[in-house]
């Protein structure tokens, strides 16, 4: 049964206007930043928000149209949540809790206690069926409350950040948790998330939500790979220099004009250098032709760029100057984070190569990337830097 929703919300300043698709055994990560309406979104989903306009239906079952006056109750909806805090009943042990829903679903209480027995059994908990929930770990009770959702056999599950509240040890055990049990699972499911490696992981679609409206849609790693909005390439741990394309190139924002070429996969060479006003020659590839005026985008790993504190002179690679704005210790690298004109960019170098070069926050220096690392495409408008 596939979900099908386009709806719109209204709350003072603020409004929401998704459409999105869900097909049974898939998984739609929704990524956004704080105040983007990922909770509204759920919230009209699961019915404790009743849309402005809009209709929702699964498998056929209409649960709300708003032109035709239908609204199915939450109750009645068969919604599994699994929120970022458990939310378990804190007198009853892990099996009581699980065996709650199908209990109030109608099944005896031997039937019931089965089921529960079943679903702790899936997520790796049955050694904690007589445990209260103050006898658990954080991770432990998330596996309780999955079970607890998955008990009641909802026809959509809806998980909201379900790893924010657990510790850097209990997270990654509970993704792994969650990839295991989804794929197992022939129900829709919707997941809401800030992290962009459970979307990667967990997810089989992807959209991004920005100031209550979709910006981006489709398989999750085509997003991340090829982002359209600078939220995105953000999250995704990429740079992206926008703008437009223009006279045989791409002009960025503020003036700055970067030349590529205007045929699939292929590279131009020619552009200026400068900081104001002036050229900067970025080559890459191009995976569909632009037309003149058309908003694009130059994207690109900072793991692929190099540091010089010297244009390099004669390099096939692209050079772009840079104000230096900061220094971030990243595991065994150094993210250097800088800025052509208004668009933020951002290069991973080894500490030894930041101690060489005596980087510090306000120098110009250059990041140096290979036409090959760059990849120009076509961006939705009112894209800007990463």
């Amino acid at each position: 049964m596939s979900l099908r929703a386009d709806i719109e919300v209204r709350r003072d300043e603020f409004a929401l206007g998704a459409e999105l698709t869900v097909a049974p055994g898939r998984v739609l990560a929704v990524l956004g930043p704080n105040g983007a309406g990922k909770s509204t979104l759920l919230s009209a989903l699961s019915g404790l928000l009743t849309p402005d306009r809009g209709r929702i239906e699964l498998g056929g079952h209409v649960w709300l149209d708003t032109e035709r006056r239908v609204r199915v109750p939450t109750h009645r909806r068969g919604v599994g949540l699994l929120a970022q805090n458990a939310l378990l009943f804190p007198y009853l042990t892990a099996l009581e809790n699980v065996a709650f829903g199908p209990r109030a679903s109608g099944l005896g209480k031997a039937e019931a206690r089965r089921t529960a027995a079943h679903w702790l059994s899936e997520v790796d908990a049955a050694e904690l069926a007589d445990r209260k929930p103050g006898q658990l770990s954080g991770g432990q009770a998330q596996r309780v409350a999955l079970a607890r959702a998955l008990a009641a056999d909802p026809k959509l599950l809806l998980l909201d950040e379900p790893l924010a509240a657990l510790d850097i040890d209990a997270a990654p055990a509970m993704r792994g948790l969650l990839h295991r049990v989804l794929r197992r699972q022939q129900r829709p499911t919707v997941l809401v998330t800030h992290d962009v490696l459970d979307a990667v992981v967990l997810a089989d679609e992807l959209v991004v939500l920005l100031d209550g409206r979709i910006v981006e849609a489709g398989p999750t790693r085509q997003v991340l790979s090829r982002p359209r909005e600078a939220f995105t390439a953000r999250i995704a741990g990429l740079n992206l220099l926008p703008g437009v394309a223009a006279d045989g190139g791409l002009e960025l924002v503020g003036g700055t004009t970067a030349s590529v070429a205007m045929e699939p996969g292929s590279g131009a060479a020619g552009g200026a250098e400068g900081q104001d006003g002036a050229a900067v020659a970025l080559h890459g590839r191009v995976a569909e032709p632009l037309e003149a005026g058309e908003p694009a985008a130059a994207v690109f790993a900072p793991s692929a760029v190099a540091v010089h504190r010297d244009r390099p002179h004669g390099s096939p690679r692209n050079t772009i100057p840079v104000r230096l704005t900061g220094l971030e210790p990243r595991g065994d690298v150094v993210r250097v984070r800088g800025a052509v004109r208004d668009c933020p960019l951002a290069a991973d170098v080894t500490p030894a190569a930041v101690a060489d070069l005596s980087l510090v926050p306000g120098d110009e220096v250059w990041f140096v990337v290979k036409a090959a690392e760059v990849a120009i495409h076509p961006v939705s408008g009112g894209s800007s830097g990463a």
